[in-house]
């Protein structure tokens, strides 16, 4: 049986998209699903997430800290099923990347899932305090929820 693959997609790698990836995991089945994150941006190749991210990740049982960031590349398209941005910063350097109508089908903003149609993005908590994340991390955790039902 092949896996669906899903992606989470940031601009670093290291705060919003490993948080998406580890609550997603929670969330499915790891013999049917396959989640992974990457960056638009390539500063944080190789590290491990934001210790905001993951003490705010671990609050939740949930581990991020074996994630390592990757840039995303337009051999994503190839690889995922379904592609999911945080930001319409994240979306448009994303888009700029896809081949066809087929590799743009893919790509969602992530909370287009709570908030249809309204273009909202997940802020960056890169420079704001602690509770950035916690928010954060309750909107990726809504949104995850809704993914959830729309491909179990």
């Amino acid at each position: 049986m092949n896996k669906t693959k899903i992606l989470m997609v940031c601009l670093g790698n290291i705060c919003r998209s490993p948080l998406a990836e580890g609550i997603l995991r929670t969330k499915l089945d790891a013999n049917q699903y396959t989640v992974d994150s990457s960056g638009t941006g390539n500063w944080h190749v190789g590290n491990p997430p934001d210790k905001r991210s993951i003490a705010v990740a671990k609050k939740y049982d949930i581990d991020i800290s074996d994630l390592r960031g990757r840039q995303f590349t337009s051999r994503d398209f190839t690889d995922f099923d379904h592609i999911y941005v945080m930001d319409s910063s994240n979306l448009e350097n994303v888009l700029a990347l896809a081949q066809d109508q087929e590799d743009r089908n893919k790509v969602t903003m992530i909370l287009d899932l709570i908030f249809p149609g309204e273009r909202v993005d997940v802020p960056d908590p890169y420079y704001g305090g602690d509770d950035g994340f916690e928010r954060v991390y309750k909107m990726l955790d809504e949104a995850c929820d809704v993914i959830t039902q729309q491909i179990s």
